[in-house]
């Protein structure tokens, strides 16, 4: 392997960009050094779950004796890129990342792997590389079973209720884990979707017709507009599979202009993830009706010790090395479980859980 120093001069000669960060990318250098600088790149603070991570990856590493420097991408693929080269230039001893597209990083995780920095996925698995070293996130496939499951239960549709109309979201098309999310979700609504006691009136079920770039509320909320104008004319929704809170708002928002959310137009069954505090507060208010809680919180504990053993010469605690494949390589990953949040089960949930305090639900 080459020498790190020289590596890492070889890469500060070539870099395209300089080394002070722009303001939007937001880097933030604090903590001690004793354990080593940890490069930290997460994709946009537009999301509150981004922010909440972040802040809890510096705070674990920092503990655990580490300096942190913590950039945001803002949802820009090639604001990632350049700010990855920087870390690597300013010679961080491990890399996090949340990959904003999981195919654009190959060449600058070769830079990072030739200046042999270890890199753990976060959330996200990285594609396409053999240079990702561990993958924490949370089980995606149930996450969207979990979804399905609260849309079962609560159309009552192993009670032979029906039949029900349904739209299906899904994330974005460049997140690998926007296929782990809506095939948990297929996996238990495909059998009532077959025998018609659930109907997607726009046709549109394919992965590949109901991705929302980005994550993006905005465009969820569009192609709602456009689906209840062409095929909900005489129609109403029952459900809606929404793989995110931010998507759910979206779909809120083309629901309401649709005039729903009246006693002769109730809203349907919406489902979502990350327990954003908006739309925690919808769910309190009878609007979304479900969220997926994973608890960034240990997730970014599992990362801080994946790269405090890695740097320690220790193997991490792992207990997936098998499912996630990213094309390079089987990338050994520590999954944690999700759980699913409603209006029952909110408080004793998130704030016994010491996630939101009474007063922030207000």
């Amino acid at each position: 392997m080459r020498n790190r120093r020289a590596a890492l001069a070889a890469i500060a000669g070539t870099a395209s960009v300089a080394l002070t960060m722009s303001a939007c990318g937001g880097e933030k250098s604090t903590g001690s050094s004793k354990g080593g600088t940890i490069g930290i790149a997460m994709p946009t603070q537009a999301s509150e779950r981004w922010i909440t991570d972040g802040k809890s990856v510096v705070k674990d590493l920092q503990a655990n004796g580490y300096k942190t420097k913590l950039v945001y991408g803002e949802n820009d693929p090639a604001t990632q890129v350049s700010q990855i080269e920087n870390l690597i230039t300013q010679g961080v001893s491990a890399l996090i990342i949340a990959a904003i597209d999981n195919k654009s990083l190959n060449k600058v995780l070769q830079q990072a792997a030739d200046a042999d920095i270890p890199v753990i996925s976060y959330d996200r698995l990285i594609l396409g590389t053999k240079n990702v070293t561990y993958y924490a996130s949370f089980d995606n496939e149930q996450v969207g079973r979990l979804q399905a499951r609260f849309i079962i239960d609560k159309l009552g549709l192993e009670h032979g209720k029906g039949p029900f109309n349904i739209e299906l979201f899904a994330g974005s098309s460049d997140d690998n884990n926007t296929k782990y999310f809506f095939s948990g979700a297929l996996h238990l609504l495909q059998p009532f979707l077959d025998s018609k006691q659930l109907v997607v009136q726009s046709g549109q079920t394919a992965l590949n017709q109901v991705t929302t770039l980005r994550w993006d509320g905005a465009t969820a909320q569009k192609r709602l507009n456009s689906i209840l104008a062409t095929s909900y004319k005489t129609k109403t929704v029952d459900a809606v599979l929404s793989p995110y809170d931010g998507i759910s708002i979206g779909v809120l928002a083309a629901l309401r202009s649709d005039d729903y959310g009246s006693i002769s137009k109730p809203l349907p069954v919406i489902t979502g993830q990350d327990a954003e505090l908006a739309s925690v507060k919808s769910i309190i208010a009878g609007q979304q009706a479900q969220t997926v809680y994973k608890d960034s919180r240990l997730l970014a504990d599992v990362a801080a010790n994946m790269v405090d053993d890695v740097l320690n010469k220790r193997k991490p605690q792992l207990n997936d090395t098998r499912t996630y494949d990213n094309g390079a390589k089987v990338v050994p990953a520590y999954l944690l479980q999700p759980i699913s949040v409603d209006k029952t089960n909110y408080d004793s949930v998130l704030v016994a859980g010491g996630y939101y305090t009474d007063a922030e639900l207000k």
